[in-house]
């Protein structure tokens, strides 16, 4: 099949919690790296969908008075080496967008490096999507809609026929900020009630609904 699905201009994927279920190996280094310093831990789904060096700049915490980038790179080292489990769905979504000729980019707060690896416990290449915009392609990170206004504008794709998926609000809120209509969200890290408040259209367990949508 060529040409993607019609009313579909492309697909917007979150990296984190919607392709791969890597929050509980994010979290675990928050709570490592806290217990380490005697700092209460807080709730720690201030991070989710954010860009860390965001949250620590921008939010009060047990960090405040300390230098951002040097903390973030204390936690990354309490974070496990380990390949996060993939989301249910995840890699029939990449594929099948493939095979309709849907462009497809991840727009995530992580680095290319974690992509890579997320990607390959997929069981697939950096190649199996059309783009990648990554937190060290913008300015400013989700809530923020720089990421998905990007990744549209080198689409060269109208965001409003566009259809994202994400499982916070924070990139649930940058994903319609950035005039994307259809933003789908995974309950992996928040519940229903949290996704469809910022805005979700449609809210599943994992990303096998969204594989529906290419038919």
């Amino acid at each position: 099949m060529t040409g993607a699905p019609a009313g579909i201009s492309a697909l917007l994927l979150d990296l984190d919690g919607t392709l791969v279920n890597s929050e509980p190996l994010h979290r675990e280094g928050y709570r490592i790296y806290f217990a380490e310093k005697g700092w209460d831990v807080p709730d720690l789904t201030i991070f989710t969908g954010r860009r860390a060096l965001d949250v620590l700049e921008a939010e009060p915490g047990p960090w405040s008075g300390h230098d951002p980038q040097a903390v973030l790179d204390e936690i990354l080292e309490h974070v496990p080496d380990e390949d996060p489990d993939p989301v249910a769905g995840a890699r029939e979504l990449i594929l099948g967008a493939r095979a309709t000729g849907t462009p497809v980019a991840i727009v995530t707060s992580a680095p290319p490096s974690w992509v890579e690896r997320s990607l390959a416990s997929l069981g697939l290449g950096v190649g199996s999507v059309d783009l990648v915009v990554t937190a060290l392609d913008v300015s400013a990170g989700k809530p923020d809609p720089e990421g998905f206004a990007l990744a549209c504008e080198r689409l060269g794709v109208d965001p409003a026929a566009a259809v994202a998926a994400e499982d916070s609000p924070a990139g649930i809120r940058a994903a319609l900020a950035a005039g994307v209509r259809r933003v789908h969200g995974i309950t992996t890290t928040h519940d229903a009630a949290e996704l469809r408040s910022a805005g979700a259209v449609e809210v599943h367990d994992d990303a096998r609904p969204l594989v529906d949508l290419l038919d």
